[in-house]
């Protein structure tokens, strides 16, 4: 029996366990990068391990997120990033150089390697073949030190592409119609792998498009093979002598296939508030707009936006739209001001806005009151913009750019003859923006900067023998680590302060959450399926474990989510049977009685509810290794343990 791409990418990286779907396996990590909103919490950890420099091939830390300055606290973080970088053997891309997506992939990825990231979007490297995974911070820094990346492998999804894109259906359109077919949970546990002849139509950033809008699926990651197409993209970054080529075996077994015939796509949108809402445009109809965004790491490349400065060239925004721009990475926003098109966006209207995620994570440009923005980004959670009662609308840039002319949802078919745009046999490669490390015989003339709003890791214990404590919350469905944590410009800078950000846990749903549970002292929170989708934020785990959070009792978790709390010492577990979940109300009192010793031994786990005088049987899956994990208090005490 042959082998898919990831199949061999994990099995020329596995250190542990078998390649049995379901079971846990350790991975050697090649590469990793972190983003300023996780990054300071991953570096903070990567010192508490005590490691002195790192020991993948390339570790990079990006200045992306918190690049609104109001105040002293992200300027502070990002300074604390560059001087551990540079004393730890990573290097630092500034603010300014871009998204860490974006950059990584035309700067540093390489086919068949392996990258982990403090962001979920990290799997945009399968574009060109990497076997790329969003994880936690603290996943991220024992890697950096060395040790292991843990999953628990998957099964393989093939999506096999036929035909080709129609004049103004893009990629976009590709992955809209897969989270319309499989869910924003349809890919827990599975990697998403796209084959067939249609694949060859598709070029590097269409690729990184697709498998940067995977991790909505929910899946561990997606992946392109390596090609003819590939080796272009990476000889006009200057990089071919790092290609090699990827396919999978003719023999390959799959768990589950879905064909999409490209030509017959329209161009959709992802409506309020879930990317897996799918309409086409012709569906929505002609329905006023407010605002429309441009960028992210899904589409701010520079194919996307030279289709968009081809659209807007010599015309006029609506007035009723405001239009911003923000391009993904300084070689995209350097190429489109010396070739002419930075000055068709402008002329058009269109705010340039810096090379960031910007309003993607609610970094600005909030929409008016219940205004309709359409955004080429990855998430329309609601409040994610900034605005409450902000109507979010994830669409292409080609749909983006036609509404913004004409103030109404507008199918990109409507505007006559296609654009077409090549990809340049050389992009321009000016790598100033990238400060390398200092040489490892130097580290110790590096002084590590710290404001005084970072602050130390939270303080964490071993399992307790019994649990004996109240629902603080109960949720519903589709729990996003945007409700957990939320983002946003007043909240984002607190990132390197548990203490001050747990302050805005869950106050999405419940504004009295911090203070009740942090009166109760311990508590557990009760949610429903897929919880904790969305961002590999770390701090929806960090911000509970500081609040007394114990144990979280679902029906299902998001795989990044789980594995961070997991990380943080909490205890997760699932309902044996779903409808079990009714039997709880927030304010019950709950008790795990022995747990330590049931998690220890594996044995049968019963949730007392205290309240109605009932038992509820529930399920603590862990392997050996995340028993541990566990049991010590997390993965820091863990790690520490290990290594003495």
């Amino acid at each position: 029996m042959g082998y898919t791409i990831a199949q061999k990418i994990i099995k020329n990286h596995l250190l542990s366990g078998e390649m049995k779907v379901g079971t846990d396996i350790g991975l050697k990590i090649d590469q990793t990068l972190t983003q300023d909103a996780t990054g300071t919490m991953a570096y903070l950890e990567f010192e508490a391990i005590g490691v002195p420099r790192v020991k993948t091939e390339k570790s990079v830390a990006y200045i992306d997120h918190n690049t609104l300055q109001t105040g002293f606290e992200n300027a502070d973080d990002h300074r604390f990033i560059q001087t551990v970088a540079k004393k730890h053997g990573i290097w630092f891309s500034r603010p300014g150089n871009g998204i860490c997506h974006q950059v990584h992939l035309e700067r540093f990825g390489i086919p068949g390697k392996t990258l982990i990231g403090s962001d979920s979007h990290t799997p945009t490297g399968g574009g060109i073949g990497m076997l790329a995974m969003g994880a936690g911070g603290l996943d991220v820094a024992v890697a950096m030190g060395g040790g292991a990346y843990y999953i628990t492998m998957p099964q393989m999804v093939r999506v096999n592409l036929t035909g080709k894109l129609s004049a103004w259906v893009s990629a976009k359109d590709v992955i809209l119609e897969v989270l319309r077919i499989m869910s924003v949970k349809g890919g827990v546990g599975k990697i998403i792998e796209y084959a067939g002849e249609g694949v060859k139509t598709l070029s590097v950033p269409e690729r990184a498009t697709i498998t940067n809008m995977g991790a909505e699926l929910g899946a561990t990651t997606s992946i392109f093979p390596s090609d003819e197409v590939t080796r272009e993209f990476l000889k006009a970054q200057g990089r071919e002598e790092v290609w090699t080529e990827l396919k999978s075996d003719d023999d390959a077994v799959y768990d589950e296939e879905i064909n999409i015939d490209l030509s017959k796509l329209a161009p959709m949108a992802a409506c309020p508030h879930s990317p897996d809402n799918v309409k086409t445009i012709e569906e929505i109809g002609p329905q006023k707009i407010d605002q429309v965004c441009i960028g992210s790491c899904t589409n701010s490349s520079y194919l996307d936006l030279m289709r968009v400065a081809a659209i807007l060239k010599g015309k006029t925004v609506h007035p009723g739209v405001s239009l911003s721009i923000a391009p993904g990475s300084k070689q995209v926003y350097n190429m489109l001001a010396l070739n002419g098109a930075l000055g068709d966006l402008i002329g058009a209207g269109a705010r340039i806005l810096e090379c960031a995620c910007g309003p993607c994570i609610g970094m600005g440009q909030s929409p008016n009151s219940a205004g309709i923005s359409l955004r080429t980004f990855n998430r329309n959670f609601l409040g994610r913009s900034g605005t409450k009662d902000g109507q979010i609308y994830l669409v292409s840039p080609e749909t983006a750019a036609a509404s913004a002319l004409t103030g109404v949802f507008t199918d990109p078919r409507t505007l006559g003859a296609p654009v077409e745009i090549t990809l340049p046999e050389k992009f321009l490669i000016n790598d100033n923006m990238v400060v390398e490390p200092i040489e490892e015989s130097k580290m110790d003339e590096v002084e590590v900067l710290r404001g005084p709003n970072i602050k130390p890791f939270p303080k964490t214990s071993p399992l307790d023998a019994s649990i004996d404590a109240s629902c603080s919350l109960k949720v519903g469905d589709n729990i996003t680590t945007d409700h957990i944590m939320p983002a946003g410009a007043k909240i984002l800078p607190l990132r390197s302060n548990i203490p001050a950000i747990s302050q805005h846990c869950f106050t999405v749903c419940d504004p009295e959450f911090p203070r009740r549970a942090l009166e109760l002292g311990k508590s557990v929170i009760v949610g429903g399926s897929n919880y904790g989708q969305g961002s590999s934020r770390e701090h929806a785990a960090l911000a509970p474990l500081y609040l007394g959070v114990k144990a979280v009792l679902v029906k299902s978790f998001a795989r990044i989510h789980r594995a961070n709390l997991i990380n943080a010492g909490i205890l997760p577990l699932t309902f044996t049977n779903a409808d079990d979940y009714d039997r709880i109300d927030q304010g019950d009192e709950l008790a795990l009685e022995n747990i330590r010793e049931k998690v220890e031994k594996g044995e049968p786990i019963v949730v007392r509810n205290v309240t109605k005088g009932i038992e509820i049987p529930v399920d603590c899956d862990l392997t050996e290794r995340t028993r541990d994990i566990i049991l010590a208090g997390g993965l820091l005490d863990y790690t520490r343990e290990s290594n003495k």
